[in-house]
């Protein structure tokens, strides 16, 4: 019978060692979670994202995304600049108001400082090839949310297995946490090299966690370091 049961799980529950519970309802939370992972998972399911396989199809999907709220008071989606073909790929967090404005990412003060941070490695935009995590500038250039890069974060990962560099470059500490999944920003994940892995990869790619022009523009002390991160850069793209 039915209440059989229910005491046959209890008593299940008991010789398990639990003797008392927090609650007699389940917690809504729990629904929401599994509701939030369905929702994603539709969303997902919608991008048909394993039918892309150029820059222009995955371009085209971004432009066409409405689910992010971020595009509603954008001018502009900020998808890439530079060489696609690239043996190295930049990666930065969101378009500042300056990169909005004109639909390229680093154009402004940030974008400045990166340029002369390639030069000084003999690299320029025509070389490399720059994008990030997040296509749409967020309102007053704050941090984004964790909703918003794990909604956006598969079309990251799109471009990084159509590109497929030789060398990542992850600039700041929410790109660094979001592609290398770890809990560690970039103070604790720079100075080394790290893998960056996909299910397409044959071999991971080589990633480098580097401090974001905007944070060395703040905090001009760092630049020492950032530099020291260059030249490691610098060493590894004559040893390929």
């Amino acid at each position: 019978m039915i209440s059989n049961k229910i005491f046959d799980n209890l008593n299940l529950l008991i010789d398990s060692g639990i003797n008392e519970f927090l609650d007699n309802n389940p917690k809504k939370y729990y629904n929401d979670v599994i509701k939030q992972k369905l929702l994603k998972k539709d969303i997902l399911n919608n991008l048909h994202l394993d039918k892309i396989d150029t820059i222009e199809e995955l371009e085209k999907a971004i432009n066409n995304f409405n689910d992010c709220k971020l595009k509603n008071d954008a001018k502009n989606t900020v998808f890439a600049d530079g060489n696609p073909k690239s043996e190295i790929m930049i990666i930065g967090e969101s378009p500042s108001e300056d990169d909005d404005a004109k639909g390229i990412p680093f154009v402004g003060k940030a974008g400045t400082l990166l340029d002369k941070m390639l030069a000084s490695i003999k690299l320029n935009r025509n070389i490399v090839y720059l994008t990030n995590i997040i296509p749409w500038k967020t309102p007053g250039n704050r941090q984004p949310t964790m909703k918003e890069v794990i909604m956006l974060i598969p079309f990251i990962q799109k471009h990084i297995e159509i590109v497929r560099p030789k060398i990542l470059i992850l600039l700041g500490n929410m790109t660094t946490k979001s592609l290398l999944m770890s809990n560690d920003g970039v103070m604790k994940l720079r100075g080394k090299w790290h893998k960056y892995s996909s299910y397409g990869f044959a071999n991971p790619i080589a990633t480098r966690a580097m401090f974001h022009p905007n944070f060395l523009l703040k905090s001009p002390s760092y630049k020492k370091l950032a530099w020291e991160d260059l030249l490691i850069i610098q060493k590894k793209l004559k040893s390929e």
